[in-house]
């Protein structure tokens, strides 16, 4: 966002919001006066990244919930990856674009052998000791990636957090000691199995993962047994590539290898305080490095990496996105994704407590995330964390019982704030140029040019106050105009009576979208 009090001549659309205001009487916004409309120009012809996907993980709770009976399984299935709308106008989902598959590594076969205390962290493999597969296995995240594809989801990614144990160095799902937990003579092993699974998938469900990351936060120790993992370094993580890369063209898979899921961004374009586990981007696709691999014929031209304990302050958290904006120039075509996400902490006191939160607070603050990223990092792609939580923590988008074979579920404002994004950027959508009058700097603004030639604005206002806008389109104009909106009160609802010749009024503590067709 860029305030600007001089803007262009442009085709001006105006229209109504209707919404409550938190304003005292006599302030600007209140019963004695409103300020003059705040001016925002969505400029179509200037672009930037191109949007690939919105998604979610399944672990932990899927192995569980799929099992669930029909109704309420089906519940949830829908708010994740419905892109249908109910007669109210409301949409019926989100409408995540990607969804993401762990595949375990055999510790919940192991039971309390596996040191993973909670039941719910641990996870089925289809490995058998013997060596065969068993594609029964997993049972409960098989029906979630398929009620995924039912739902129009037509983007798979497949992640282990450890290699299956019976190939570990101590045969557990996680590390000793903070080493890593495969040797190099088990690279091969490793990537044969994890083709083998992307086939045995295919087989079983008719669905081909898109894509396959076969490390996640090598970055951390995993040695705590909080759950199956194990750090890596650099070196280790190309030859697992290497070893991927080879067994996917054995079997003839189409299958696309993902890099590296960075525990933090600091890892992207740093050494930060991991030697030989940082500068992640130079490490892989710089070829002078001698751990480069990005001439991979299966490996995209992507790196990963997780926002977790870079988002407060807002400013700051800026800063270390544009680094990655900054090192990705190194590389022309390379691509960032941010892979995974949910709110650790009290960040700086943006945001309190570490406990379940459903309200607008947790919403607005994913909201301003996700900006943040696409905005700052130009990430092509942002993903939550576990879609589906039982936990008192900040990490699910539908939150459940803990009950192994039936329960409650509900929705979050996490779930609709992400679904001001999910819903309406589509997969192909290139942002755009944006820029406010100087008094909408309490606002952030980002907007989107769907492949069927749809621009999505979406606003955010973490304000304790409302902000009236006007919008200015360079060069075009808007027609089929919906609204949508996250408030404490709505759950991504359509505003009505949005009409030429009004003012859109934004709702203290909400994200509203703005949808409409382009044209001349």
């Amino acid at each position: 966002m860029n305030p600007t009090k001089k803007l262009l001549p442009a085709f001006l659309l105006t229209l109504t919001l209707t919404s409550c205001s938190s304003a005292t009487p006599g302030t600007a916004i209140g019963p004695g006066g409103r300020a003059d409309p705040i001016t925002i120009t969505v400029n179509p012809a200037k672009t930037f990244q191109t949007i690939d996907h919105f998604g979610a993980s399944d672990a932990w709770s899927c192995q569980f919930v799929g099992n669930w009976p029909d109704a309420k399984r089906n519940g949830i299935a829908d708010l994740l990856f419905s892109s249908d709308t109910l007669g109210n106008g409301k949409p019926k989902g989100i409408g995540l674009s990607l969804w993401r598959f762990n595949i375990g590594a055999g510790t919940a076969e192991q039971g309390d052998a596996s040191g993973i205390k909670d039941e719910w962290r641990r996870a089925e493999s289809f490995l058998n000791d013997d060596g065969t597969y068993n594609w029964n296995k997993q049972a409960g995240q098989i029906w979630f990636l398929k009620a995924a594809k039912e739902r129009g989801v037509n983007e798979f990614l497949a992640f282990p957090n450890s290699p299956p144990v019976q190939i570990t160095v101590n045969k557990k799902g996680y590390a000793n000691a903070g080493k890593p937990n495969l040797n190099a003579e088990n690279f091969n092993k490793y990537g044969d199995f994890m083709a083998n699974v992307v086939s045995g998938v295919r087989e079983k469900t008719g669905i081909t993962f898109n894509h396959i990351s076969p490390v996640n936060e090598p970055q951390w120790d995993w040695s705590d047994g909080g759950q199956e993992g194990t750090p890596f370094f650099n070196n280790e993580i190309a030859g697992i590539a290497k070893s991927l890369s080879a067994s996917l063209i054995k079997s003839k898979l189409p299958t696309k290898i993902d890099i590296a899921e960075a525990g933090q961004i600091n890892y992207l374009y740093s050494e930060f305080n991991k030697p030989g586990r940082g500068n992640q981007i130079r490490a892989f696709f710089d070829k002078s490095s001698p751990d480069y691999i990005g001439n991979l014929p299966n490996l995209t031209q992507t790196i990963s990496g997780h926002s977790y304990f870079t988002t407060s302050p807002y400013n700051k958290a800026a800063s270390k996105r544009q680094e990655i904006a900054k090192a990705l120039q190194a590389t022309p075509g390379l691509k960032y994704w941010m892979s995974e996400y949910c709110i650790l902490g009290d960040n700086e006191g943006e945001i309190q407590g570490s406990g379940r939160d459903l309200g607008i607070n947790a919403g607005i603050y994913i909201a301003k995330v996700i900006h943040n990223d696409l905005v700052n990092a130009s990430a092509s792609a942002w993903h939550w964390w576990i879609a589906i939580s039982p936990y008192n923590y900040k990490d699910g988008l539908v939150y459940i019982d803990k009950n192994k074979t039936d329960g409650s579920y509900q929705s979050s404002k996490m779930l609709w704030a992400l679904g001001n994004f999910s819903r309406f950027v589509r997969p192909g959508a290139i942002r755009t140029e944006v820029s406010v009058s100087a008094a909408g700097e309490g606002l952030l603004i980002s907007s989107y040019k769907n492949a069927d030639n749809q621009l999505v604005t979406i606003i955010i206002n973490d304000q304790s106050k409302a902000a009236d806008v006007t919008l200015n389109l360079q060069g075009s104009k808007l027609s089929h105009v919906k609204i949508y909106k996250t408030s404490a009160t709505a759950d991504l609802e359509p505003v009505m009576g949005a009409a030429a010749g009004s003012v859109i009024s934004i709702e203290a503590k909400s994200v509203t979208t703005v949808i409409g067709k382009l044209g001349q």
